[in-house]
């Protein structure tokens, strides 16, 4: 177990009919929380940061922790550039050891889009790791200072993507959106239908924060095994800090990263039980 490829994880969900949580994480009490709440469900997981978050969160020191955190763990754990967005980032999440590095395409033109996921599944393959890639435009930003308007992915354009990259994986765009969403998630279940019968790889949902678990679990009977989770563990942290220093004035720092490793906790096990990746390890 430790340290896995993700598009062999990805894999085993498809056989299984569950998807993978694929979990942001930003500091030490995150990773930590994360990989208990696997551990003790006995999931598989991903863990991942995006490119956007590294001015907060540097790769130089994120990625060794990540890396060394699923080594040691006692359930499969892959290790996801998020949202690559520059061939040299993800050149070195790769040198340093990531099993899946993505490409975020969704702003450039469709033949560029393909011609650099090209680049990087040359780059990932090359050494073991998997390439995820991403057609259409999830709503809002991953890094929450854009509100982009969702883009849909059109069904003849994910046929052409992946017939000309063969893709491992390919984040596309229902109705979900980054970030926290303004009202109710209208998912687009017909298309997502319709994308997982042309496209034969794992199919991946971007803004998996406030979508219902029922939502959540017809888009994993449609097919999709990839789903990822950062709003929900960011304000879950805040949440709880903010209720710790109200009900304990006099908290230290320790007090502090307790409650951040328990919030993050909570929240992954939350997930992987919406996920039902329970007892998939």
């Amino acid at each position: 177990m430790s340290l896995v490829n993700m598009k062999e994880m990805l894999q085993k969900a498809e056989e299984g009919n569950y998807a993978v949580g694929s979990f942001s994480v930003l500091n030490m009490e995150m990773i930590i929380g994360t990989v208990r709440a696997a551990e003790e469900l006995k999931a598989p997981i991903i863990l991942q940061i995006a490119e956007g978050r590294l001015k907060y969160a540097p790769l130089a020191l994120m990625g060794p922790m990540m890396l060394s955190a699923a080594r040691a763990a006692s359930v499969p754990v892959a290790v996801h550039l998020d949202h690559g967005l520059t061939l040299p980032t993800i050149r070195y999440a790769l040198d340093i050891g990531f099993t899946s590095v993505m490409y975020d395409g969704s702003k450039v033109s469709l033949q560029e889009n393909i011609e650099t996921t090209k680049q990087v599944i040359q780059l990932a393959h090359k050494v073991g790791a998997t390439a995820e890639a991403e057609i259409g435009k999830v709503g809002g930003s991953e890094d929450g200072t854009e509100d982009l308007e969702l883009m849909a992915t059109s069904v003849e354009d994910a046929q052409r993507f992946y017939e000309e990259t063969k893709v491992d994986a390919l984040a596309v765009a229902i109705g979900n959106a980054h970030g926290v969403y303004k009202s109710a998630p209208q998912l687009q279940f017909d298309r997502l239908k319709q994308l997982n019968q042309i496209v034969d790889s794992a199919l991946v949902l971007h803004g998996g924060s406030g979508i219902t678990i029922e939502d959540f679990r017809k888009c994993i009977d449609l097919g999709i095994r990839k789903i990822n989770v950062m709003t929900a563990a960011l304000n879950r942290v805040t949440d709880e800090t903010k209720k710790l220093a109200q009900n304990c004035p006099g908290f230290n720092y320790f007090d502090y990263t307790q409650c951040a490793v328990e919030a993050v906790y909570q929240n992954t096990r939350e997930h992987i039980l919406a996920f039902r990746s329970e007892n998939k390890a």
